[in-house]
Order: C-alpha cells, then sequence, then structure tokens
C-alpha cells in the first residue's frame, strides 16, 4: 500500500457531485486527489504539479477529453490519461484510446473497478525517472533559460561562480523532469510547456553572481 499512497491522481470532471464522489472513493483507497471543474484549471496544476494519472470525463462543455489528451501529450506526455464515458460514447472513446489514452470506464462507475483499472495503469507507467514530472527549482528554471540561449556548462558556470560539475548534475535533474534525453527535445517540451520565455535575453554584464545554488546540494547523491 505505500507506493499506492505517494500516487496523486488529477481527476477532471464539470460536474461538483461527481467530483466529491471520486475523491471521496480514490481517497478512500489510499490516493492523493486533485480535483478540477474546468480543463483550464487542470492544466495550470499540471505545470506546477507533480501527477500520476489523469482522469477526465469525455464530454465536457469547454473542451473534450481528446482536446484535453492532446493538450496534455504535449505539457507532460508522461502523465497517462483516462477517460470516463457514457453509454453512446463508445466509438469516442475507443478514438482517444487510438489517441494515446491509457484506457476509458463506462458511468456509472463501479467503484471496484474503478480503482482496479487505476491501479492497473498506475504499474504499468512506472516513470524511470523518480523525479520525472517534479517542478523545477528556481536554480533549475535559471540554468534552463541559460541553456536556451545556446551557453555552454563551462559558460554557465563561470556566469554563475559554480563548477562545471554543478551545473552538469542541475542539467541532468531538469533533464529527467521534463523527460527528454537531448537538447532538441528539451526544447519543443520547453516551447509546448511554457516554462521560460525563449525569447528573453540574458546579458552576461547584466548577471550578478547566484548565491543560492548550493553545491553540495547539487552533488549527486
Amino acid at each position: 500500500m505505500s507506493n499506492v499512497v505517494e500516487k496523486h491522481i488529477f481527476f477532471l470532471d464539470d460536474e461538483p457531485t461527481i467530483r466529491e464522489v471520486v475523491r471521496e472513493t480514490l481517497e478512500d483507497s489510499g490516493f492523493m486527489v486533485s480535483c478540477f471543474g474546468n480543463p483550464i484549471e487542470c492544466l495550470s496544476s499540471l505545470r506546477s504539479k507533480k501527477c500520476d494519472l489523469l482522469i477526465t470525463d469525455l464530454k465536457m462543455p469547454e473542451k473534450d477529453g481528446i482536446e484535453l489528451l492532446t493538450d496534455v501529450q504535449h505539457l507532460a506526455p508522461w502523465v497517462p490519461v483516462m477517460m470516463i464515458t457514457g453509454y453512446g460514447d463508445i466509438p469516442t472513446a475507443v478514438k482517444a484510446m487510438k489517441a494515446g489514452a491509457a484506457d476509458f470506464i463506462e458511468k456509472p462507475l463501479d467503484k471496484k473497478n474503478f480503482v482496479r483499472k487505476i491501479k492497473s495503469i498506475l504499474k504499468s507507467h512506472v516513470s524511470t525517472h523518480p523525479d520525472l514530472g517534479d517542478s523545477l527549482t528556481r536554480n533549475e528554471t535559471k540554468i534552463l533559460q541559460l541553456i536556451l540561449n545556446g551557453m555552454s556548462n563551462k559558460e554557465i558556470a563561470n556566469l554563475l561562480h559554480r563548477s562545471a560539475r554543478t551545473i552538469e548534475v542541475h542539467r541532468a535533474h531538469l533533464m529527467h523532469k521534463l523527460g527528454v534525453d537531448n537538447l532538441v527535445d528539451l526544447v519543443k517540451r520547453v516551447a509546448s510547456m511554457g516554462l521560460v520565455d525563449l525569447d528573453e535575453k540574458q546579458p552576461q554584464d547584466e548577471e550578478k553572481p547566484e548565491t543560492d545554488i548550493d553545491e553540495e546540494a547539487a552533488t549527486p547523491e
């Protein structure tokens, strides 16, 4: 049960009663739950909070589940998405599966089947990086901006008055969190997530030494 307790689930539905029932069901099963009434609020939280599974109703007034799925795939592609669908929406649910949804379940929700499917998805979507999806620290965001400005690890280290090794570790951490392993994918991910301003300039002659990047804290365990 200890592994389940650590899992954080986002649940999106425009019906307050359904949100409350699902929250109680998932919390009783040992999950952490964040409920949202609209897609915009949900996507905003996805930018800054760790999410292990997103569960969403297929049909909503502002944005349907497939549109939301597309947004999630750009914003946080490591997050699996489960769709909830009503009777008669099965063809659309199948379309969602083809678009990348992890699974779908029909209304009315059966508690045991619902929780069983959630556990199955979480089990099959274990990240290779334990910090994947965690929000970036202020230091990592700063270094990310400098990387996007074309600076090398050595140049960033000189600018921030830190060792190249410290910058290398911070760079590795932020790339793991963003789920990328090369610079091209990093730029694509940052552009889609809006984490930093790609047009922002960082003149070296105006830069002051960073005093809050803890060199010891950046050392890998």
